[in-house]
């Protein structure tokens, strides 16, 4: 975990080159994290690479003190998805230094430059960019001293992967040495000389994960990890789900029980504080024995999703090519949908907050650290240069799960008992009940094909929200209309496409005539809802590829041929080659009324990384059991830093998709939530995944960075329905594919 503390006198007095985020004023909003969470940091020179644009100064990025000790400081956040591992392999690369000789600090507000979220794959394209290209500018400026130094030519010197600058004849100096010389408060320049691809010595092998071994030995790996002198424990207080308001909590009887410190009453918030975490949970277990009221619509168990349809809406085109009418032989349509899903993190939210000396500290796995201290700031009344906010891993997420609310929870129990380190932790049940959803959406298409078999005709409606609920002022936690006096409620406000939220991928990368897409931007939701993995990139490439296999159908043509024969991006028809060659699709066994085979693609948002994939599945007739046996995609996310983890990345993503697709959904009634454990709502188990993943990762060396968080999302669970369809005969397109869905629609073509 990161240092606690470090003061500007101790890193000034260090010498060297050094390394301080200094604020800059604002010039231009750019979308960090995917258009997620706040404007993001400005952009001060948009002639430089990734996050350089907004934070260009090269002491933002990198210290190298007189002994040769070397810090890289990222604000990107390792969440598990081992961005950590790469973006230090990037630094190593273009410093060319070995890994194990730099320390890496990662997202903190005093320490770090302000990367806005991490979100929206933008890891390595911003972040990873911004490293390689601020190294490069250090590797340049080390290397032109060394010449000085020595008299000779800067073509004459080089450096040799260890931290020294080495000339023609053996001469050679310490990294160190040469960074006391330099007095480094310039800007980095654009295009500073980057290292060959083919001299590589870190980049594009597969470099151990640094944050796996605290993780699998028992150390400090995690903020429930966490342990401060003086701290207490606290649990909050609250109805079963969100909107919901206890009206007779038990809050006398709570304040006397053994181990109590405190019980904190701000509004209808109340957090109980004790000495042990078992006596807080025991205080807020007697304070709850209380009846709820719904303080808010009651929920459309009627209508269920598609209740998305007849709510407020604004209409956003996203796309309008439509010209004269072609003729149409065959077509096909359809209206798709998802639930509203969980994050299903495995742990519960959890955060450390301390109050002290008129500054507040927080601990927190929020993926927006940065908007969090600002954010904080305002809902406890502090200046936001008096919070900091320092990431701290915990339980996988992927999007906003309770990790903010919690945060903020904690910070205001912790202004309330100045002195004492506070750890709030959520329930298993509070997390479920109260963290804001991935959204439901629904779309509706109608597609047809001509007499040469090309797509003539694309009609497509989605209705859902931005996805983009994410905190950036206090009126965007729960908690923030509870307390007195409270914030106004945060607008959702939908995030300009190519990046967009519930209409991210509807757009399709094939080349079709005749499109005409809207996008039902819907502001209130009946449930709590925010970012979770793909945003609406799922159902929108699940809906897409679904399409394209069964107008591929209408066509009597391959479905892989259908694909290529309208798509013109070379990338993408070599990622959907790859991975059928692998897979061996011209010979896969036809659907036969349990197994069957199905393909998908996607390239993530039409910017980001390439991912097909193929799917062998059966059906168990009897009971619409799902058995996935193989699933073998083919990725290509540029220059890849280590190919394990993008497979690491991708393999995950499948398994989390199929999860979604077969088995998820957040279940409610009229007044609460009602899925509030891990058998009211279900994940896939480890006898439930794929008999076997093959990821196999394009080698586009030198090629920008692409991200791969989310680019297996959509096109698994799209694969999935199309091995269905192929298997059964029948076209599925409301997700969760249950079994007893899977066993109506064969007893229907019986």
């Amino acid at each position: 975990m990161n240092d606690l503390y470090v003061s500007r006198r101790h890193v000034l007095g260090a010498g060297g080159l050094l390394v301080l985020f200094s604020i800059a004023s604002p010039l231009l909003a750019d979308q960090a994290g995917g258009g997620e969470g706040g404007a993001g940091p400005s952009v001060l020179r948009p002639d430089l690479a990734g996050s350089l644009r907004s934070s260009p100064r090269l002491e933002s990025w990198i210290q190298i003190s007189p002994d040769g000790h070397t810090t890289v400081f990222s604000g990107k956040a390792e969440l598990g998805q081992g961005i950590r591992t790469a973006l230090l392999q990037v630094a190593a690369e273009e410093l060319d230094m070995r890994p194990d000789q730099i320390d890496f600090i990662t997202a903190d507000t005093r320490r770090t430059p302000d990367e806005g979220l991490t979100a929206g794959s933008h890891s390595m394209m911003d972040g990873g960019t911004a490293l390689a290209n601020a190294a490069a500018n250090v590797r340049m400026l080390l290397t032109r001293e060394a010449a000085k130094m020595w008299n000779i030519g800067q073509n004459q010197v080089s450096t040799n992967g260890d931290g020294h600058v080495i000339a023609a004849d053996g001469r050679k100096l310490p990294y160190g040495l040469l960074a006391a010389r330099l007095s480094l408060t310039a800007e980095a320049v654009a295009n500073a000389p980057r290292r060959k691809p083919s001299q590589y010595r870190t980049v594009g092998r597969d470099l151990a994960r640094v944050d796996i071994p605290a993780k699998v030995t028992g150390g400090e790996a995690y903020v429930q990890d966490l342990r401060l002198p003086g701290m207490l424990h606290a649990r909050v207080v609250r109805g079963p789900s969100y909107g919901t308001r206890l009206t007779a909590p038990r809050i006398d009887e709570a304040r006397t029980m053994p181990g109590v410190v405190a019980v904190i009453v701000k509004g209808t918030f109340i957090a109980v504080v004790a000495r042990k975490e078992w006596q807080a949970i025991q205080a807020m277990r007697v304070a709850q024995q209380s009846a709820f009221t719904r303080e808010i619509a009651q929920l459309p168990v009627a209508q269920g999703v598609h209740a998305l349809r007849s709510l407020p809406a604004k209409e956003i085109q996203v796309l309008d090519n439509r010209s004269a009418p072609k003729l149409s032989t065959r077509s096909v349509s359809g209206t798709f949908s998802r639930p509203w899903y969980s994050h299903g993190s495995i742990g519960p939210s959890c955060a450390v907050a301390w109050a002290k000396d008129g500054e507040l500290t927080l601990w927190s796995h929020s993926q927006g650290v940065f908007d969090m201290h600002r954010a904080v700031a305002e809902l406890v009344g502090l200046p936001p240069e008096e919070v900091r906010c320092i990431h701290s891993p915990s339980a996988g997420c992927y999007g906003q799960n309770g990790a903010d609310d919690v945060t903020a929870e904690a910070g205001i129990i912790a202004m309330a008992l100045p002195g004492h380190p506070i750890r709030l932790q959520w329930m298993r049940e509070q997390e479920f009940g109260w963290e804001p959803c991935g959204c439901a959406m629904v779309t509706k298409v109608e597609a047809a094909i001509g007499p040469d078999h090309k797509i003539v005709h694309w009609d497509y409606d989605v209705w859902s929200n931005s996805h983009n609920n994410r905190p950036v002022h206090a009126g965007g936690y729960a908690v923030a209309q509870q307390v007195v006096p409270s914030f106004e409620m945060q607008e959702s406000k939908p995030i300009p496409m190519p990046e967009g939220d519930g209409d991210r991928n509807a757009n399709p990368l094939y080349a079709l005539d005749n499109m005409n897409i809207r996008y039902h931007f819907v502001p209130e939701m009946p449930l709590r809802v925010s970012a979770l993995r793909s945003l609406g990139a799922h159902l929108n490439i699940y809906t897409l590829e679904s399409m394209m296999d069964d107008l591929a159908i209408e066509a009597g043509i391959d479905p892989l041929d259908f694909r290529l024969a309208h798509m013109k991006d070379n990338r993408a028809r070599d990622v959907m080659i790859e991975a059928t060659r692998k897979f061996g699709w011209a010979n896969r066994p036809e659907g036969d009324g349990r197994r069957g085979c199905g393909l998908a693609f996607a390239q993530y948002k039409n910017i980001g990384a390439y991912c097909a994939l193929a799917m062998e599945i059966e059906v168990e007739r009897e009971t619409g059991v799902i058995t996935v046996h193989r699933v073998t995609a083919a990725v290509d996310a540029g220059q890849p830093v280590n190919p394990d983890g993008i497979r690491n990345q991708v393999e995950g993503g499948i398994i989390q998709s199929l999860s979604w697709a077969m088995l998820e959904e957040v279940t409610y009634d009229e007044s609460k939530r009602t899925s509030f454990d891990w058998g009211s709502y279900p994940i896939l188990r480890f006898d439930q995944i794929p008999r076997s993943i093959d990821v196999h990762v394009m080698n586009r060396l030198g090629e920008p960075f692409l991200g791969a968080g989310e680019t297996a999302q959509g096109p698994a669970s799209a694969a999935l329905a199309n091995a269905i369809r192929d298997a059964i005969g029948v076209r599925l397109r409301e997700m969760p594919l249950t079994p007893k869905k899977v066993k109506g629609a064969i007893g229907f073509m019986a």
